[in-house]
């Protein structure tokens, strides 16, 4: 794991000075060691950033050079077959003498031997990398198959830029930071800037699978193509649905369990201390089973703890713990320690993040980096087989109203609209004691006009795109802030699917999973400089994963049932069947009582006039409604108070 960035001024001369200047702004993902590599001629600069996980002598250090001379490669990941590809590559007498024993070293080796496009379909890993030809004066950018680590590209005047963090691209002097008010449209519908938009205007972020090619020509034209697909989820989903598994149950679960067993095999290959995230649930449960399994000593694992009894784990992660007989550390931290990171938020996520979860994420990393250099986590497995609440829901709504036809369903939205919560929150007291659990401390008129705004959708994928979405509207709320369009926003171009409950798995999977789980472990990882594995995105588990039917996922209102069968084998079913809790905090209570006036502070009305970003009018209705206690509006004021942040941290 490491950061990469650099320029290209064709014409120009490249200047170390600057380039290294960038490369010290990601110092916190590569403490180990600083380099750049100049072509003075070509007006190349190329930077890296060491943490050095495999071959930690000279011979692992970046930017490399191939054996052949004619690339140079700055690298941020790992590839875990590489050890089987250098023996593939010793035999086709690609390289018969190596300097090390670094992946990096025999990345460049299947560069050279078989082109990029072939060894990039070879790779299995996560990687965002530079390649520069020599011989062809052209560069290369290229990203793993599910997006695992970062890069950002695009323009400084007339310099190409690119880097793994915006802080390496905004230390070009050339850079002007001006923000895009589409993708800020973007971060308050979403609360993440879905790729391949960026908060800043004329940069990108790369997409997942796609590499990109700059010629000499384009970079003078400042012309930009159009990434090429090495490999496409859209794909791999299409192709597993028209040949699905069609073994029993048994042959499932064996299948599975070898694939994560090979997964989980290559991801704790390592010449540094290496551990895991433990949380209780099913899918760290398993991964965490799985390394045990191959461990000769006690695996070391990781959890942090709450008082609020709502969002604690660390009780179901310690007894999964004594289980399997891990070195288990948990650290129970206080509100005041939680709310301690808040003001470093922007700092660490670069770009704007609205997923409150990065605070307690931050957090466990900050833990495991005490002891450990790499952590495996159990990331993906809601999205690949079903795990997450929010599909039963979108599910039993549409077939609570996708009978009726969408004119009857806005009238109906419209009526119910009509009466104030107030008076639905009236006519609910005496009912209280007679209401499900779940609405008895809510209030009624809340759910009720929740539930009239997502009425009027015309489709069951429009309904779940309503259901996940914070501002409905965001460009009225956004001025001048007209809304892209997005990968997922529509129907066209998504791969068929029979059933609701895929579609809006491979929704979550081709967007949220990468733009905001991927991203929120990615910076909070690396800005304590630890490495983050995640053994459920090896393609090979992905790729099986859409081969298998839905009830194979979700049965008898079982959520991720075949993960839980692979499980059960390693961990008793008791510690582990309970009520799926969120990796959260507790932030609309926080934004009430010890975030208030911090919040204040950024959602004052003359400064969002002044700045010029906000109509402040709905803004100031959500934050007053959420005062009060008429309404939870703290994931849409989390949204605003995260770029109020970042906008304040970037100014500085």
């Amino acid at each position: 794991m490491c950061g990469v960035t650099g320029f290209w001024q064709p014409g120009g001369r490249a200047n170390a000075a600057q380039v290294a200047a960038m490369t010290d702004a990601i110092a916190h993902r590569g403490p180990d060691a600083a380099a750049h590599w100049v072509d003075a001629g070509a007006g190349v600069a190329l930077g890296h950033r060491r943490l050095a996980i495999i071959d930690l002598s000279e011979a692992g250090a970046q930017p490399m050079h191939s054996a052949c001379g004619r690339y140079v490669i700055v690298f941020n990941g790992e590839i875990y077959n590489f050890g089987a590809l250098r023996q593939e590559l010793e035999r086709e007498g690609a390289q018969t003498t190596w300097r090390g024993h670094s992946d990096t070293e025999v990345v460049l080796t299947a560069i050279s031997a078989w082109g990029l496009p072939a060894a990039l379909r070879r790779f299995v890993g996560m990687f965002a990398f530079a390649l520069w030809d020599r011989q062809r004066r052209t560069l290369h950018l290229a990203r793993d198959r599910l997006g695992e680590k970062p890069l950002y590209y695009g323009w400084a005047g007339a310099t190409f830029v690119f880097g793994s963090e915006l802080k390496a691209i905004t230390a070009y002097p050339g850079f002007t930071r001006e923000v895009d008010r589409g993708a800020l449209s973007l971060l308050l519908r979403h609360s993440y800037i879905p790729a391949p938009y960026c908060i800043y205007r004329g940069l990108n972020k790369l997409l997942q699978g796609t590499s990109l090619e700059i010629t000499e020509q384009d970079a003078i034209a400042r012309m930009l193509r159009e990434p090429t697909a090495y490999w496409s989820l859209g794909e791999i989903v299409e192709s597993g649905q028209r040949r699905p598994f069609a073994g029993a149950d048994e042959e499932a679960v064996a299948r599975l369990e070898e694939l994560l067993e090979q997964a989980v095999a290559g991801q704790m290959i390592a010449d540094v201390p290496l551990g895991a995230f433990l949380s209780g649930g099913v899918d760290s449960s398993l991964i965490v089973a799985l390394m045990q399994k191959r461990s000769a000593k006690p695996v070391k694992t990781f959890t942090i703890g709450f008082q609020e009894r709502d969002y604690d784990e660390a009780q179901y992660a310690a007894a999964v713990a004594r289980h399997l007989g891990t070195e288990h550390t948990e650290l129970y931290v206080t509100a005041d320690q939680a709310l301690g990171i808040v003001p470093k938020l922007p700092l660490i996520y670069d770009e704007p993040l609205a997923d409150s979860s990065q605070i307690p994420t931050y957090l466990v990393a900050a833990l495991a980096r005490q002891h450990v250099t790499v952590a495996l986590s159990g990331d993906a497995g809601d999205e690949l087989f079903g795990g997450y609440n929010h599909y039963a829901l979108a599910s039993k709504l549409w077939r609570s109203i996708g009978w009726m036809p969408p004119g009857m369903r806005r009238m109906a939205g419209r009526a119910v609209k009509c009466v104030p919560q107030a008076a639905w929150n009236a006519m609910a007291r005496p009912l209280r004691a007679h209401l499900p659990t779940d609405l008895r401390n809510a209030t009624l008129g809340d759910k009720v006009h929740r539930f009239a705004d997502i009425a009027a959708v015309a489709s069951a994928d429009d309904l779940f795109r309503q259901l996940l979405a914070h501002w409905k509207e965001p460009a009225q709320v956004v001025m001048r802030g007209a809304e892209p369009r997005t990968r997922f926003a529509s129907a066209e171009g998504l791969p068929q699917l029979p059933d609701f409950e895929h579609r809006m798995m491979y929704l979550d999977a081709l967007a949220y999973l990468t733009d905001d789980i991927l991203v929120k472990v990615d910076r909070a990882a690396m800005a304590v400089s630890l490495e983050t594995r995640v053994p459920l995105l090896d393609h090979r588990v992905v790729e099986f994963a859409w081969q298998l039917p839905l009830a194979m996922k979700v049965r008898n209102g079982t959520r991720k049932w075949l993960l839980r069968q692979v499980l059960y084998r390693h961990v008793p079913r008791e510690l582990i069947e309970r009520p799926k809790m969120g990796f959260g905090v507790p932030i609309g209570q926080w934004l009430r009582g010890p975030l208030r006036d911090w919040a204040q502070s950024l959602l004052d009305e003359p400064r969002l006039r002044s700045e010029g970003y906000f109509d402040p009018q709905p803004i100031e209705s959500k934050w007053r409604q959420h005062l009060q206690g008429t309404r939870d509006w703290s994931a849409y004021l989390w949204d605003v108070l995260m770029f109020q942040a970042w906008l304040g941290s970037a100014r500085s």
